[in-house]
């Protein structure tokens, strides 16, 4: 793995992904729309038991945080990890070195986070149609994270987001949905192991 690249805390601030990730604390109520997963785990959380997991167990909750399969076989087959923050800085590490089929197949697993309920009408017709305009353009699901956004600032983060990005050539744009993504992936991960919800998809 390479190193010097620079780490991200251990417990993320609330985020949202495709929607979207601090000394560690517990995440409450609040946080776990803020870090939607990509598919449900039945894999047990926290360190222990993730180092003690059989493989199969513990790819299964790497791949509800970035559903490439080398990346979660990467960082299971390296266990058992000394401390969360080992574990998340591997987790950091092997997303800088995805290939370009690993980042398709992460990439394809990502879905856009919906609007909240109470959004009006207006903002759920503009999320919609950005959404379907980067898509287009793109090919895949918009991922973004929010890290210290407020919950309120959120639909307007992913918009202004999406509405800047759109401008961006195909290749640039991959490496900025790949740098999000591995960020994503590290809150996922976090959460995961802080006991949050991975099986749960949030709102804007």
């Amino acid at each position: 793995m390479r190193h010097a690249h620079p780490l991200r805390p251990a417990v993320p601030e609330p985020t949202l992904t495709s929607d979207t990730h601090v000394p560690c604390r517990e995440p409450g109520p609040a946080d776990v729309p803020a870090i939607p997963a990509q598919k449900s785990s039945g894999a047990p959380y926290g360190l222990l038991p993730f180092n003690a997991a059989a493989p199969a167990g513990a790819v299964e909750l790497l791949l509800a945080c970035c559903h490439s399969h080398r990346w979660a076989e990467r960082i299971a087959a390296h266990r058992p990890y000394p401390t969360t923050d080992a574990l998340l800085a591997a987790a950091e590490e092997a997303g800088y070195d995805l290939a370009g089929a690993d980042l398709d197949e992460a990439l394809a697993a990502e879905s856009s986070a919906p609007p909240h309920p109470d959004a009006p009408p207006a903002a759920r017709t503009a999320l919609r149609a950005a959404h379907a305009a980067y898509e287009s353009r793109f090919g895949h699901a918009f991922v973004i994270s929010l890290d210290g956004v407020r919950p309120g600032e959120r639909l307007d983060a992913v918009l202004a987001g999406i509405r800047s990005r759109l401008g961006n050539e195909p290749e640039e744009e991959r490496a900025v949905a790949a740098d999000e993504l591995r960020r994503l992936a590290r809150s996922r991960l976090a959460f995961a192991l802080a006991g949050g919800l991975t099986s749960t998809r949030g709102n804007l």
